[in-house]
């Protein structure tokens, strides 16, 4: 007597049969790290909104004990203050030239810098490239005397150019790009060199056009710490006419009394350039960060 094989294919069980296929689960519209990231940056944003919230407050309001978290009317006597301002325009102009003439010449020289230390292999370039490196992790504070006193000597103090000739060029953008440029393929500039395009040519119409996430970061973080830097101007500037936007905004805050209302606005108009620029240079910003900090 011999032993039955087992059929190839086992028959379905009652409970199988009975519940079908199953379906799968229905998915979130979203990631699912947005029901962490989400409160978070809420939590993040609720200073940004308390400024907001605070700028349409009366002096009363902002001064009360405990705070007011939200204005029992809009008042606008902040925003009337500041702007009717005669030096405000001129203040925001001043921020807003220096600011510019800080991102164009870290952008151009940046570019250059980055792209020799990228592709140019010349003496001494690792150990210059480690020293250019090693200065940022000098503090300013340190720095900030010696920089006066070139500022003065060449005759640059009062004047927005004490505040642009400094930052024309940071080792960071250098660096930014210098990383962003070693992860882009040799290939197509090789291809363009065998054709006969000069480097600066390569540079110009092979590599700019696909480093633009890394530009527009290195143009994002330089505004932002151009716009906002309240230490060098407070320094290097003493007539009003010359003050930026930061530094106008001290002249609301008195040694016996503030118009807080005004500051809140002042900060508010003064927030909104920042927003603005993060705003149209985020996707580019995120390329950025994403590929250029990978590659040694």
């Amino acid at each position: 007597m011999t032993a039955t094989s087992a059929p190839p294919y086992a028959a379905p069980t009652v409970a199988a049969r009975t519940t079908g296929p199953q379906r799968p689960g229905r998915r979130l519209p979203f990631s699912p790290w947005h029901l962490l990231l989400a409160p978070l940056a809420l939590i993040f944003a609720v200073p940004l909104i308390w400024l907001a919230l605070s700028s349409v407050m009366s002096n009363a309001e902002i001064n009360r004990f405990p705070p007011a978290l939200w204005p029992s009317h809009i008042d606008l006597d902040g925003y009337r203050y500041v702007l009717g301002n005669a030096m405000f325009p001129r203040w925001f102009a001043n921020s807003l030239i220096v600011s510019v003439a800080t991102v164009v010449g870290n952008l151009v020289l940046g570019t250059l810098g980055g792209y020799a230390f990228a592709r140019m292999q010349f003496t001494g370039s690792k150990l210059l490239l480690a020293l250019m490196m090693a200065t940022m992790a000098i503090p300013f504070q340190l720095t900030m005397i010696p920089t006066f006193l070139v500022m003065k000597d060449l005759g640059l103090i009062d004047t927005l150019g004490a505040l642009i000739v400094p930052s024309l060029v940071t080792p960071f953008a250098v660096f930014l790009l210098r990383q962003f440029f070693l992860s882009l393929p040799r290939e197509l500039e090789e291809a363009a060199w065998i054709d006969g395009c000069s480097r600066l040519r390569v540079l110009w119409q092979i590599v700019l056009p696909l480093s633009r996430p890394a530009l527009s970061t290195v143009a994002v973080l330089t505004f932002l710490s151009t716009w906002n830097d309240l230490t060098w101007p407070l320094i290097a500037i003493n007539q009003e006419p010359q003050y930026t936007l930061q530094l106008g905004l001290t002249t609301f805050q008195g040694q016996h009394h503030t118009q807080w209302a005004a500051v809140m606005a002042g900060n508010v108009i003064t927030v909104l350039p920042v927003l603005l620029a993060f705003l149209v240079a985020q996707k580019a910003f995120i390329r950025s960060i994403t590929s250029s900090g990978l590659k040694g």
